[in-house]
C-alpha cells in the first residue's frame, strides 16, 4: 500500500460541478492518489495551490473570474507546479488557449471524456499522466511578472555565446535544410526558436512534436498565429524545395522523412512508441542530406530524437541540443548530449540565433 507521504497530490479546478466530481472520483479511487482541493475558476486555483502546494493540477482552461490561462501563468510564474490541462478540444478558441497554456509552462494537455470511449480507458490515460506530469521538475516561467508577450512582437535575439562561432564555421558546405524536435514543454520551446528566425530565413524547417489527437490537428495553425511564419502539415511526395522558408510539421500518426528531394508520410511503426518520431525525420534527413542539415533536439521525455541526431552529426550536420536549465523535461536532450549527438548543449534563447547563425555562415543553394 501506498505511503501517504508519497501520494501524488492533485488539486482539481473544473468548473463545472459533473465534471469536477468525475475526475475526482477517478482520481480518488487510485491508492497512489490524493485529491488534497477542488476548485472552479483560476482565481480559487491561485489562493489553493500557494496554500496546498500540490503535486499536480489538473485544470480546465475556460474558467469563470479567471481563466486557465491566466492562472497558468501566474501559477509558473510565481509557484511552478505541474499541470495538466483537461480541456475540450471541439472548440477552436479553446484549443487554441490550450496551447498558449503550454507555452507558458503547463506540461501537458488531455481531452476531457467524450463519452464514446471503451470502459475504463480514458480513465487509465487521465491516472497514468497525472502520475507521469507529477515526475516533472518545472522551471519558473516569468511570463506573468513581465507582462504578456505580444504575439506580434519578434524579440531581440541575444548575443551570440562564445563558441557559436565555431558552430557556424562551416567549411563552404551547402545548408538546405533545417530540422527541430521537440516533446514535453514543447510548443513554448518551439516558439522561442522559431521566433528567432527572421522573416527572410529561406530555408525549409522540418519539425516533430509529440503531441496527440485531436490537439496536433490544430497546433500548426497555432504556432503560425505565434511565429509569422507559414506553418503547414505536407501533402505526400511534395518537394522539400516547395517549402522554403515554411515551417513543415509532421501530421499526428505519421512519420515524417525525407526520401531524395520528396517529403514522405509512412504509416512505419512506432519509434519510442511516438508515431511521429523525432529519431526517424532525423535519420532520414542524416541519409539522404547528410551535411546539408542543421537540427536541434528540444525538451521532452524519453530519448526520440537523441540517436538521430547523433547520425546528422556523424554524417557532418550540424547539431544542437537544450541545456537542462531551460528544459522542461531534461529527456531528449540529455539523452543526446550523453550520446555526443550534440555540437553545442545551449540555452533555450541562444537555440534560434545559433541555427541563424549556421544558415549565415554556409554557402545556400536551394535545389
Amino acid at each position: 500500500m501506498a505511503n501517504m507521504t508519497d501520494k501524488v497530490r492533485v488539486l482539481v479546478v473544473e468548473d463545472s460541478l459533473t465534471v469536477r466530481r468525475r475526475l475526482c472520483d477517478v482520481l480518488s479511487g487510485d491508492p497512489e492518489i490524493e485529491v488534497v482541493g477542488e476548485a472552479e475558476n483560476g482565481q480559487a486555483a491561485i489562493e489553493l495551490c500557494d496554500k496546498l502546494r500540490p503535486s499536480v493540477i489538473t485544470l480546465d482552461m475556460i474558467l469563470p473570474v479567471m481563466s486557465g490561462l491566466a492562472a497558468t501563468e501566474y501559477v509558473m510564474a510565481h509557484f511552478p507546479t505541474p499541470i495538466l490541462v483537461v480541456s475540450a478540444s471541439f472548440n477552436r478558441g479553446e484549443v487554441f488557449k490550450t496551447f498558449d497554456a503550454l507555452a507558458a509552462g503547463a506540461v501537458d494537455v488531455l481531452e476531457k471524456p467524450r463519452g464514446d470511449e471503451p470502459d475504463g480507458q480514458w480513465e487509465r490515460t487521465f491516472l497514468s499522466t497525472v502520475k507521469m506530469v507529477s515526475r516533472i521538475k518545472v522551471i519558473t516561467h516569468l511570463r506573468a511578472r513581465l507582462g504578456p508577450l505580444g504575439r506580434a512582437t519578434r524579440p531581440t535575439p541575444p548575443p551570440l555565446a562564445a563558441g557559436l562561432g565555431a558552430l557556424a564555421g562551416g567549411g563552404g558546405k551547402v545548408l538546405r535544410v533545417v530540422a527541430v524536435g521537440a516533446s514535453t514543454g514543447g510548443p513554448g520551446a518551439l516558439v522561442e526558436v522559431l521566433r528567432a528566425l527572421p522573416s527572410s530565413f529561406s530555408l525549409p524547417v522540418l519539425m516533430v512534436l509529440h503531441i496527440d489527437e485531436p490537439f496536433g490537428a490544430s497546433f500548426a495553425d497555432w504556432l503560425s498565429s505565434q511565429i509569422e511564419r507559414s506553418v503547414v502539415y505536407p501533402r505526400e511526395g511534395e518537394a522539400l524545395a516547395a517549402h522554403a522558408g515554411n515551417v513543415v510539421m509532421a501530421p499526428p500518426g505519421s512519420h515524417l522523412v525525407v526520401d531524395g528531394s520528396r517529403l514522405r508520410l509512412t504509416a512505419a511503426p512506432e519509434r519510442h512508441s511516438c508515431r511521429p518520431s523525432v529519431d526517424v525525420l532525423f535519420e532520414s534527413l542524416a541519409q539522404e542530406m547528410g551535411p546539408a542539415t542543421a537540427a536541434g533536439l528540444l525538451t521532452g521525455m524519453g530519448r526520440d530524437g537523441a540517436a538521430g541526431l547523433l547520425r546528422i552529426r556523424q554524417a557532418g550536420g550540424r547539431t544542437i541540443a537544450q541545456d537542462e536549465a531551460t528544459s522542461v523535461v531534461y529527456g531528449m536532450p540529455r539523452e543526446a548530449a550523453l550520446l555526443g549527438a550534440a555540437e553545442q548543449v545551449l540555452p533555450l534563447p541562444e537555440i534560434g540565433p545559433a541555427l541563424l547563425a549556421i544558415v549565415n555562415h554556409l554557402e545556400r543553394r536551394l535545389p
